[in-house]
């Protein structure tokens, strides 16, 4: 508990009891029951508080006339976005726009986070972007099914040769699960480097050179969350598309 941020320990004081009881519930028995919230679930929480806080905020105040800066701020999030997934996704973009706009908000709060002294990325723990890439895996498949049917969407998995069934079937199944460890190792091990280059500068020469790299911390932090977004688009486009 002594490397525990104020957030981490006020929350095991207030939730310790409720959050060992849920994880008992379903197997799971905490190291250490008077903790069971790590600092990188607890910042999980902020940000997705704030989040919501930021959105509610932005419907509180919608004005065609004179809108907020909060507004506009808001409005340059989803003109981005949705420009991106017009290009990849294409027609019907707009369905998926929400989950890409959460997505890339949350991944790249959890990366700027960690510019802050002493407070480390929950991005840089392999379990945070394995739930991540489990959702966006789970995301995709699960329109690729509702777009194109059980059949339809499986027949994407055999490939246009039909002779050829029996190998590409396999083969593309395993690629499709492959792109989970994909998607989550890329995010991990890019802020897990990013985030030990800084600490070491940090402890080796605390002043200026350390700038630099905080700089680079954060250039990575937007590239990644950007590639995360990326990919989600690029694999909801194959999983709704419809051969013709």
């Amino acid at each position: 508990m002594s490397d525990s941020l104020a957030l981490t320990r006020l929350l095991n004081h207030v939730l310790a009891g409720p959050v060992d009881a849920l994880l008992n519930a379903v197997g799971v028995h905490p190291a250490d029951p008077a903790a069971p919230i790590s600092n990188a679930f607890a910042l999980e929480l902020l940000i997705a508080a704030l989040m919501l806080a930021f959105f509610i905020l932005v419907r509180a105040t919608l004005s065609v006339d004179k809108p907020a800066p909060v507004q506009q701020f808001a409005e340059m999030i989803h003109e981005f976005v949705g420009g991106q997934a017009e290009q990849i996704i294409g027609h019907g973009y707009e369905r998926f726009q929400s989950f890409a706009t959460v997505a890339f908000v949350f991944i790249l709060s959890c990366n700027l986070i960690g510019l802050i002294p002493g407070v480390n990325s929950p991005t840089e723990l392999e379990v945070v972007t394995l739930a991540i890439a489990l959702a966006t895996f789970v995301y995709y498949n699960f329109y690729g099914f509702k777009e194109q049917g059980v059949v339809g969407y499986l027949k994407h998995f055999a490939g246009p040769v039909w002779w050829l069934a029996w190998l590409m079937f396999p083969i593309e199944v395993v690629s499709h699960f492959a792109r989970i460890m994909s998607l989550s190792v890329r995010l991990y091990a890019n802020m897990f480097a990013g985030g030990l280059v800084t600490l070491v500068f940090f402890s080796l020469v605390p002043v200026g050179i350390p700038v630099i790299f905080l700089g680079l911390h954060l250039l990575v932090s937007v590239i990644q969350a950007f590639v995360f977004m990326l990919l989600i688009m690029i694999y909801l486009s194959l999983a709704v598309a419809h051969e013709h």
